[in-house]
């Protein structure tokens, strides 16, 4: 390891127990069922430059372990940090993602090596659940939002973290589950999908959803969006963004409050408010969706349709795994054996369909990569290779890897050392 490495990485990791952290200029280095979860990037100049993999931070945006107009003598709390915005568009016109689940982004120890591995990869953004099924994964400042906050635990220092990751040219990129909410379905039962006797309706695993069309559900989700983008989050990837399944052996989902509004219509109108206030604040708004709504060619049952929700995000991450596909769909024997060709099939499907819409930027799509096993045959990183090079061959250079344990290791191999553009 270098030296300039070896200090950057130390100045990385004092964050850990810390409510803030200042490196100097020198110290900068550079489950099974597939429901969870798993851009308009600038200028399409990637096709003929290799971009760095871990240019110099702006030397004129302040670590921001404390805002200027907060006393010296006072800590560094979700309630009185703000920050300066990410320029998403221009410092990540395109992205290369892990997903960090709730339980990898409050360890200390599983930070650090991600953090290394972005440093010495392409991986050049980190999605880290803020939000999830178990509740918040940070202290909100808004009391309100306290009380939907769970009791799984949250991250500590998440200010001193996501001044180490601007220091590593990392983007932090805050996921967010919306409607399959149990916690705040405890909190607040008159937010909630009900049956047709006005009980709170239930799915198979017992647990209660929130209902899309209740708009104050709406305001609650992104006022925590906003939240963490002032926190110095760069994009906000809004997840379960859909109705729960209406499996006929569980009871009719009832809806208050629908006005008669197609679920597709609404899905949509809640993404299209949400992006227009993270925009102000100048980030990025992204939404996961199933991989089966890039070929389907209507709405789900579930309410996610491509020609709705494309135009109302900045990105579209479709869950494109090759073990969710059944065998037979979109013309192979057994979609899992072929991740190229899954890739390549669905997200040109995708970017045949954006066209019809008139959508046009380079990184609009970015698929969430397979970098795990469910069936045969096994994951590893050969699989990954054929996935990525589907993506590339499809036209999109983003990306993001989803592992339930955030746990890469085995696919390391598959990763290259900067990032350069690949994409057809």
């Amino acid at each position: 390891m270098s030296v300039h490495r070896s200090r950057a990485l130390r100045c990385a990791f004092l964050f850990v127990g810390l409510s803030s952290v200042a490196c100097s200029a020198s110290e900068r280095g550079k489950n099974t069922s597939g429901l969870q979860g798993g851009s308009s990037g600038g200028p399409d100049t990637l096709a003929t430059v290799q971009l760095a993999s871990r240019p110099a931070p702006d030397s004129s945006v302040p670590p921001a372990s404390t805002p200027a107009a907060t006393p010296a003598a006072a800590p560094v709390t979700a309630t009185n940090r703000t920050v300066a915005g990410i320029d998403v568009n221009k410092e990540f016109p395109v992205v290369r993602a892990l997903y960090v689940n709730r339980f990898a982004a409050q360890s200390s120890k599983r930070m650090k090596q991600l953090i290394q591995v972005a440093d010495e990869t392409e991986i050049n953004a980190l999605v880290i659940d803020m939000k999830d099924e178990f509740g918040l994964n940070y202290a909100p400042s808004n009391p309100q939002f306290a009380k939907n906050a769970g009791t799984s635990g949250t991250v500590k220092g998440l200010p001193a973290l996501l001044d180490t990751l601007r220091a590593h040219h990392i983007l932090p990129i805050a996921r967010m589950v919306v409607f399959k909410d149990s916690v705040t379905a405890r909190v607040h039962p008159e937010w909630t999908i009900r049956k047709q006797d006005n009980s709170v309706w239930r799915d198979k695993k017992s647990l209660a959803w929130v209902n899309p069309y209740h708009h104050e559900l709406w305001d609650y989700n992104i006022g925590v969006a906003e939240e963490l983008m002032k926190m110095g989050f760069g994009e906000i990837q809004f997840d379960y963004i859909r109705f729960p399944e209406p499996y006929p052996s569980l009871p009719t989902q009832v809806f208050p409050d629908n006005k008669g509004v197609a679920k597709p219509d609404v899905l949509a109108a809640f993404l299209k408010d949400a992006t227009a206030r993270i925009t102000r604040l100048g980030g990025r708004t992204t939404a996961d969706i199933f991989g089966l709504v890039t070929t389907v060619g209507g709405p789900l049952e579930v309410g996610q349709w491509w020609e709705k929700i494309s135009p109302n995000v900045d990105v579209v991450l479709p869950m494109v795994y090759p073990s969710h596909y059944p065998r037979g769909d979109l013309g192979l024997a057994v979609p899992n054996a072929e991740p190229y060709k899954v890739l390549k099939i669905s997200l040109s499907k995708a970017r045949e369909r954006d066209a019809k819409l008139g959508i046009t930027k380079p990184e609009h799509v970015r698929p969430w990569l397979q970098a795990f096993t469910l069936g045969k045959p096994a994951y590893g990183p050969a699989e990954l290779e054929a996935e990525k090079k589907g993506t590339y061959d499809a036209g999109y250079d983003g990306w993001v890897l989803w592992n339930p344990g955030s746990k890469y290791e085995p696919f390391l191999p598959a990763l290259e050392r900067t990032l350069v553009s690949r994409k057809k």
